[in-house]
């Protein structure tokens, strides 16, 4: 007789006919008792048989069923089974789908990491190595061997997200607490990491804000920094910096100098740059002499770039050693990673040279809105923070119009417009004249325009006002 316990997971299945001399007592709690059962009066199973001094138990607590079959007949229970686990993600019509997706992204100014990979990149993926990360992926070596190289540090890692290897950073440099790091309060460690920073390393945060509300200075750190040993504070081990910080750059001079300060005193430093790709293609300054200030340096593959997935974080041997050995055990290690890797390296070739396109068409953007009467609070790189309400508009009422257009224009309904390489000439042309419109409507209906102020008319007001 063939014995088999099926549940979600698959099929036990034991041989009774190998047991004919033993004693066997099995117990089965089933939401389906047979027939053969009820006469127990019980919501369990039993089946034996047994010899000698010798007992075999299997215990099930769970809602099983059994079923007693042959051969033959658990073949198709495991055709049945596959029915019913095959799954087919793509639709009927998946092409159009995805071109009308492309569109889309096309005009939309909510962010650039919704970017999605060409079909050049997803052939050139395609035809990556094949490999394990874990153990040993070629593809994966060489973007970090390239990474390393780049940036003018020791070792790469590649990770899936920029957060990861924000926290993983950080999780690395800290070694025993009591400890803290310090950041522009503005920052994406301080603000949308979820609290990783005290969960992760069990580190408090010193968030501080910039006095020229553009970026910190060497003066915003000393005033804040907690170095001595008093033994009812935290002291600072880590600076974290984020360039660009909301499409602003963080000029370099104030990066090497509050780097010089850290490290005189122990302190290690950080780099938040998700969007360093920005920095260099607008102020030509090398990734090399960029991460020189910092110990560390995190950069996104899937902003600016256009890599569906994936961050670098660069370091020393030992530190991305250590580094590799968190990622593991935050869940980040990963397996056949070739189409991620190949993916990123497609967008270092391809996409990257774009971001001068991008850097135009965000200028194009912010001066066109500056004409229409509406203030800009900064326009450095691939993001536009703006005020309407000198043209009588909300935020919400333009991003409502917006997605009302024939041929809708997306917008987040905050101060913040974000442009990539997806972004179109056309789109920006159409948001124009719709602000236009609006303009128009506004003062037909006996609006007046205050006078700009010089916070806005310069670009470098505090965009979190």
């Amino acid at each position: 007789m063939m014995l088999c316990v099926v549940n979600n997971c698959g099929w036990a299945v034991f041989d009774f006919g190998t047991y004919k001399n033993e004693y066997t007592n099995i117990w089965l709690r089933s939401s389906e008792v047979l027939p053969e059962a009820s006469a127990h009066d019980s919501p369990f199973l039993r089946l034996e048989s047994h010899t000698g001094m010798r007992r075999i138990q299997f215990s099930f607590y769970i809602h099983y069923r059994i079923i007693n079959m042959s051969l033959s007949q658990l073949d198709d229970v495991r055709i049945a089974i596959a029915e019913q686990v095959k799954f087919e993600v793509l639709t009927h019509t998946q092409e159009l789908d995805n071109e009308k997706a492309r569109h889309q992204i096309t005009r939309s100014f909510i962010s650039d990491t919704l970017t999605v990979p060409s079909k050049e990149m997803y052939l050139y993926a395609s035809m990556a190595s094949l490999g394990d990360d874990v153990y040993y992926e070629p593809s994966a070596v060489a973007l970090e061997a390239h990474m390393a190289k780049l940036t003018g540090k020791e070792a790469a890692l590649f990770l899936p997200s920029g957060t990861m290897s924000n926290q993983i950073a950080l999780r690395t440099h800290l070694k025993q607490p009591p400890y803290a790091i310090l950041c522009d309060n503005r920052a994406h460690i301080y603000r949308y990491e979820a609290g990783g920073t005290a969960f992760h390393s069990g580190a408090s945060t010193i968030a501080v804000s910039p006095t020229n509300g553009h970026h910190l200075t060497l003066a915003d750190v000393q005033a804040n920094i907690v170095l001595d040993d008093n033994v009812a504070i935290a002291p600072v081990q880590v600076i974290a910096l984020e360039n660009t910080l909301n499409g602003t750059i963080m000029p370099q001079e104030d990066a090497v100098a509050i780097s010089d300060y850290a490290h005189s005193k122990g302190v290690k430093m950080h780099l938040d740059g998700a969007r360093i790709w920005h920095v260099a293609m607008e102020t030509g300054i090398s990734m090399s002499e960029l991460c020189k200030p910092f110990d560390s340096a995190s950069m996104c593959f899937s902003k600016g770039l256009g890599a569906p997935i994936g961050s670098c974080l660069v370091g020393t041997k030992d530190f991305i050693k250590r580094a590799r050995w968190f990622r593991k055990l935050f869940g980040g290690g990963m397996r056949q990673t070739s189409i991620l890797t190949a993916s990123a390296a497609f967008a270092l070739t391809h996409n990257f040279p774009r971001l001068e396109y991008v850097h135009g068409l965000t200028r194009k953007l912010a001066n066109g809105m500056k004409e229409l009467g509406v203030n800009i609070i900064t326009a450095e790189t691939c993001m536009v923070f703006f005020d309407p309400s000198s043209i009588g508009v909300t935020h919400a009422e333009l991003a409502q119009r917006a997605g009302a257009l024939a041929d809708p224009i997306l917008i987040s309904g905050n101060p913040r417009l974000v442009l990539h390489i997806q972004t179109s000439e056309e789109v920006v042309t159409d948001l124009l004249a719709l602000i236009r419109t609006m303009a128009e409507e506004e003062k037909a209906a006996g609006y007046v325009s205050p006078a700009q102020t010089d916070e806005h008319r310069n670009g470098k007001g505090n965009i979190y006002r």
